[in-house]
């Protein structure tokens, strides 16, 4: 296993760090799938959908997400889908709303089929009630087997978390769960609207030690308004104390043309690409030094964490949530917004939740757009997975595996040679290793697979 680059080696000398950002910084997908959901167009409707859903084996688990759009407040910087809510019948509402789509997920997928994984994801799940909670639980177990020791998870709001609610959850099963903390400077807080104190997040960690779940894993961000190293280290200082199981440690995308309310953020306060790598880079010095194993580009775990085990014997994996041990190839996602991963292609529900409801309420399944995947994609996106875990693929061997020889990849391995040149990588024929220096920019080594990949501000993030 890797270790870490020191802050060091990724930024010095500052000229030529400033070269590679210059160079390998832009804007390019965060690859959590492939083809990405840029590629995602109308292709994939509920017919499509329901027939991948009818082919589900019942003898290989499958892994579950659901999603709770809803919040208590609005972050400024966040770019999921989700709105704030008062009304705990629109919490409701949105349950029976979800029943439905379950029983419309039902009548396609074959009798028996098993889940050994469980997301709930936002927004904030932790805003459904303990009644509401009961009745999420009901509606996945009616469709699905829930596998013993299946993983539970949930992201969670520190802010508006209970002990009620946590032991609520624990009765369910939860056995790991996400807090969203991104930083702890006042200043910060304020100019991203997300106000908690250190205090807050750490009841709400000794609430999920008292139930003992396994895994917890704090949410952190880089390159926020008004953010500075110093800022970040500070953070991480107070949230060490807690010893999380996990850190992630998010880059900032500021897509005002994508979510509105991030124009509330001035542009003028953001940290420059610069910064930004320094922050990066720092937070994984710190991060190391404190015991923490680095997990692909943006995750650090303890090292007798599932997740450092799995990177450790190569089991990493990527999809939807990020990094996570889970190998099922098959996800299947139920609320607005949420995507479907089979064999043969994605799917996703329609995002608006006026457009979900109405779909469900017609008696169809609630799919707005998606993607059907070929043999190229499935060899791409092995390519770009291994990188985005490993650092590294064997190229011959990915070759191998789908029945072509490595001069299908000519023209991609000529691409690299900017790339080797400047140190990124090192290529000896048949392995691409990422080098210690270019490991935090390996979105951009991986893009170089992506043969959809039209560079766009409008579309991507930042590579660091």
């Amino acid at each position: 296993m890797l270790a870490p680059p020191r802050a060091s080696e990724v930024s010095a000398p500052a000229d030529v760090t400033g070269l590679l950002l210059s160079r390998y910084g832009g804007q390019v997908p965060r690859y959590t799938s492939y083809p990405t959901a840029a590629q995602f167009g109308p292709e994939v409707g509920a017919d499509l959908h329901g027939e991948w859903l009818s082919q589900v084996s019942p003898h290989k688990p499958v892994s579950v997400y659901a999603h709770i759009p809803f919040c208590a407040r609005l972050c400024w910087f966040c770019g999921c889908n989700t709105r704030v809510v008062n009304s705990k019948y629109s919490l409701a509402g949105y349950l029976a709303v979800l029943r439905a789509e379950a029983a419309l997920v039902e009548q396609r997928l074959p009798a028996g089929v098993w889940a050994n994984a469980l997301h709930l994801g936002g927004g904030t799940p932790n805003l459904l009630s303990r009644d509401d909670l009961n009745a999420l639980f009901d509606i996945v177990r009616h469709v699905f087997k829930l596998a013993p020791g299946a993983e539970v998870a949930a992201e969670l709001d520190p802010a508006s978390l209970t002990r009620e609610w946590v032991r609520a959850a624990a009765f369910h099963g939860l056995s790991r769960a996400s807090l969203g903390v991104q930083d702890l400077s006042p200043h910060v807080q304020a100019a991203v609207n997300r106000r908690e104190s250190f205090e807050v997040v750490a009841s709400s960690v000794a609430w999920l030690r008292e139930v003992q779940v396994r895994s917890i894993n704090l949410d952190l961000m880089y390159g926020l308004p008004c953010q500075t190293s110093a800022d970040v280290v500070a953070t991480l200082d107070q949230v060490l104390r807690l010893q999380p199981e996990r850190i992630a440690l998010f880059g900032y995308a500021h897509v005002p043309w994508m979510k509105a309310h991030q124009k509330l953020i001035d542009a003028k306060d953001l940290p420059g690409l610069s910064e930004r790598f320094d922050q990066s880079a720092i937070a994984a010095e710190h991060l190391a030094r404190a015991g923490y194993v680095a997990i692909g580009l943006d995750h650090f775990a303890l090292p007798h964490d599932e997740l450092a085990v799995a990177t450790r014997e190569g089991r990493l994996h990527r999809n939807f949530q990020g990094y996570t041990t889970d190998a099922c190839k098959t996800l299947i996602g139920l609320g607005a917004s949420s995507i479907s991963s089979f064999a043969q292609g994605y799917a996703q529900n329609a995002s608006t939740e006026l457009d979900w409801r109405r779909r469900v309420a017609d008696g169809v399944l609630p799919t707005a757009r998606g993607r059907v995947v070929t043999e190229d994609d499935r060899f791409r996106g092995q390519i770009i997975e291994r990188l985005m875990c490993d650092f590294a693929v064997d190229l011959e061997q990915a070759c191998a595996d789908h029945g072509r020889g490595l001069d299908r990849l000519a023209e991609e391995i000529g691409r690299l040679e900017a790339i080797i040149a400047d140190g990124l990588a090192e290529f000896d024929g048949r392995r691409l290793a990422v080098t210690r220096r270019g490991r935090p920019f390996v979105r951009s080594v991986a893009a170089v697979f992506d043969r959809y990949l039209q560079p766009s501000v409008a579309r991507h993030a930042p590579a660091v």
